[in-house]
């Protein structure tokens, strides 16, 4: 287990989600495990990756395990984080076989769409490569699943935006609409924040660009743009502030994106639209 990565996830918040999302799927009782599976049974399963990826989520899985039967076995078998080839085995759980069961979908959801939201972000990072432009997530995450989420991108080699909106100022469009104008928004956020916060300004265009660098904003989020004209903004921030480029970014144009010379590149897809890594779990041996 990667227990750098581990550290990412509060036992606290990570024990709310899993309960949550057992209540869900077991509401008053697994009543086809009952009724297949004496409560004495014990059994031993493997978790298979029937794609190659990277994995992420093997803590959220011991954890969803651990939820039903303290005293189940879990043992990973990869760290997390690590990129793996189809049929590779992930990780064996032993102990109570209906225990085993009943948990199963929980646990494979979460390490499903985890693995996939790290290794979409892996291909992302990789194209990047040799430039100084760093993969960044959104908060287009699921509901309620945040916290996963933004942990998987991490877990692929990517790095995180606001976890909220009480972590950093982002001035976006519909802001300045209510503000008045790019200037104005700048100055109500620096009288609300405090000295170490700092503004990010969403521009368009050179002229919104001109105007967020001189209010102020300490980081420019330069929307929808061509690589051409990212590289036209890149040159007159001229590193007075954070240049990030978000929208409409691909693994085709990345790497076009990240040759701009911008700093950051936020990509909403990481957590939106991801595709699960397929995995399964097959029981291996039963005793009676």
């Amino acid at each position: 287990m990667n227990n750098t990565l581990e550290n990412l996830l509060p036992l606290s918040q990570l024990r709310k989600i899993i309960k949550r999302a057992l209540a869900e799927d077991i509401g008053s009782g697994d009543i086809t495990t009952a009724a297949m599976v004496d409560a004495r049974r014990q059994g031993q399963a493997v978790i298979i990756a029937k794609a190659p990826g990277v994995i992420a989520g093997l803590p959220v899985a011991r954890e969803t395990f651990l939820a039903i039967a303290p005293e189940l076995n879990f043992k990973a078998l990869v760290c997390e984080g690590k990129s793996v080839k189809a049929h590779t085995k992930i990780a064996t759980i032993a102990g109570p076989l209906a225990a085993i069961l009943t948990a199963e979908r929980t646990a494979l959801n979460c390490l499903m769409r985890m693995s996939g939201i790290a290794t979409l972000t892996s291909q992302f990072v990789q194209a990047v490569a040799g430039t100084q432009a760093k993969i960044i997530d959104t908060r287009k995450t699921a509901p309620g699943l945040r916290l996963l989420d933004k942990y998987a991108v991490r877990a692929g080699g990517g790095g995180n935006h606001r976890f909220g909106l009480s972590d950093g100022i982002l001035i976006k469009e519909n802001h300045i609409r209510a503000a008045g104008s790019i200037t104005q928004a700048v100055v109500k956020a620096r009288a609300q924040g405090h000295h170490l916060l700092k503004i990010e300004v969403e521009v368009t265009n050179l002229q919104e660009l001109k105007e967020a660098l001189t209010a102020g904003a300490e980081a420019i989020l330069l929307d929808n743009m061509t690589p051409a004209m990212l590289a036209k903004s890149v040159k007159l921030i001229a590193g007075r502030a954070v240049c990030e480029a978000s929208g409409g970014i691909t693994l085709q144009n990345v790497r076009a994106v990240a040759e701009t010379g911008v700093n950051l590149i936020s990509i909403g897809q990481l957590t939106h639209s991801a595709p699960a890594l397929d995995l399964s779990l097959l029981i291996q041996t039963m005793t009676s």
